[in-house]
């Protein structure tokens, strides 16, 4: 640090930034009821009462217990409870089980959010000087909240999507606008680019080890695929035609018997489907959510077209939308649904995250953090796929071009989506 004055600035915003980020966890779950806390319908999906847990543990475990003089901790069984997969921490209770955990209470987990909460207002309020190095650990807990948030929307989406009642989360009165489907490509010329995070703010590690890479000349569409072009792949015979399909994902198509994205459904002949504003027809404008790698690769085939890669959906990113726009549709607009394009937004930012045709590893030069954080990303870097981009439960100040999330190719529970790009 430069000077105790440059400190105290940095940790009331710090204290800020943390408060807002917990503030709005708390917020996400005010609709719920008692009930709705402790439901695990399948391993993917975590209770939200445990992510209430879960986030409040990464403060006590990593900021308050190794750096608070003094600090006592809400409840020692609580390490074990809430540790989700840092071996370097212990043992863990099992992930498959979270919805077991019927205690404790909701209303004690709240306390023990309050009883984190008011400690860590102390720790950053003291005169005492905080280490570079434990801010840095704060701000990855909270990104890794924000992070939590995001699984959350998806958590309980599910939760009450299965439930035959189809209950409403949020109410939705959607503003009247005259979406442009027009569609466009955006084009790259053939060269040698960098990707990979320069610059000094907040980043996870998966993000460096900065290189180059070469492209082909390509395009990329505008915007994300709807719903309604997606109804068009489904009415052709697109999950039937095996032509279409990677073999593993063909083989997933008849074994778990899938015919359109996750929680649609046919009544009276019509295309409805589960939003957290209850059951709702399907609005064809609206960006297609829910569906797997391997709907959206066998989508991209069908169309003629391919998933780009995760370099390819960075470049075009920064040279055709570097800033995220005031139109992008975050959680901060709680929209809480991907939303139809408007005017000239790319979509490249908010909505649904965007499967790449990449899978997930480390770039070069890629250097593991030493201790429990260099288990964040580096152990998950096999059989995954990389998404790019954010959705409508993503926090604007998370979300940068060179943001990569990762995801197993069969899964569809979180807001996915598609865009297409082709050699030319």
């Amino acid at each position: 640090m430069s000077s105790s004055t440059d400190q105290v600035l940095l940790l009331n915003t710090l204290l800020d930034n943390y408060l807002k980020v917990r503030a709005l966890t708390n917020e996400l779950c005010e609709p719920l009821q008692p009930e709705d806390f402790v439901v695990q319908p399948v391993v993917d999906v975590s209770p939200p009462k445990w992510h209430l847990a879960h986030t409040t543990w990464f403060f006590e475990n990593f900021v308050l217990k190794p750096n608070m003089v003094d600090y006592k901790v809400f409840d020692k069984d609580y390490h074990f409870l809430f540790n989700s997969y840092y071996e370097t921490e212990g043992e863990r209770w099992i992930r498959s089980e979270r919805g077991a955990l019927s205690r404790p209470w909701v209303n004690e987990i709240m306390a023990y959010r309050s009883y984190v909460d008011e400690h860590m207002k102390h720790f950053l309020s003291a005169e005492e000087e905080v280490d570079d190095e434990v801010i840095e650990v704060l701000k990855i807990g909270l990104h890794h909240e924000q992070q939590h948030q995001e699984l959350l929307v998806y958590d309980l989406k599910h939760i009450l999507g299965i439930n035959p009642l189809f209950p409403v989360y949020k109410s939705f009165q959607a503003e009247k606008h005259q979406p442009n489907l027009a569609e466009n490509f955006l084009e790259v010329e053939e060269g040698v680019y960098t990707v990979g995070y320069q610059g000094n703010d907040f980043h996870f590690d998966n993000e460096k080890g900065v290189h180059k890479v070469f492209l082909h000349r390509y395009r990329i569409q505008d915007r994300l695929i709807t719903n309604g072009e997606f109804m068009e792949f489904i009415e052709a015979g697109g999950y039937q035609d095996f032509n279409h399909w990677l073999m593993e994902g063909f083989e997933w198509v008849k074994r778990e018997n899938i015919r359109a994205p996750f929680y649609w459904l046919k009544q009276g002949g019509a295309w409805k489907h589960y939003t957290l504003a209850g059951l709702e027809d399907i609005n064809p404008d609206e960006p297609v959510s829910h569906v797997s790698f391997y709907e959206a690769d066998a989508f991209a085939k069908w169309k003629g077209k391919r998933l780009p890669t995760e370099f390819e959906w960075e470049v075009a990113c920064k040279l055709h939308e570097p800033e995220i726009p005031k139109s992008a549709n975050f959680v901060d607009d709680r929209n809480f649904r991907p939303m139809p394009r408007q005017g000239k937004n790319t979509q490249f930012y908010g909505d649904v995250w965007e499967w790449t045709n990449s899978a997930y590893l480390a770039y070069p030069f890629y250097e593991k953090p030493e201790g429990a954080l260099g288990e964040y990303n580096g152990k998950f870097m096999i059989n995954t796929m990389v998404l790019r981009g954010g959705s409508y439960a993503t926090s604007r100040n998370h979300i940068r071009p060179t943001y990569r999330n990762f995801f197993h190719p069969h899964l569809r529970w979180q807001f996915t989506g598609i865009r297409l790009a082709e050699n030319f």
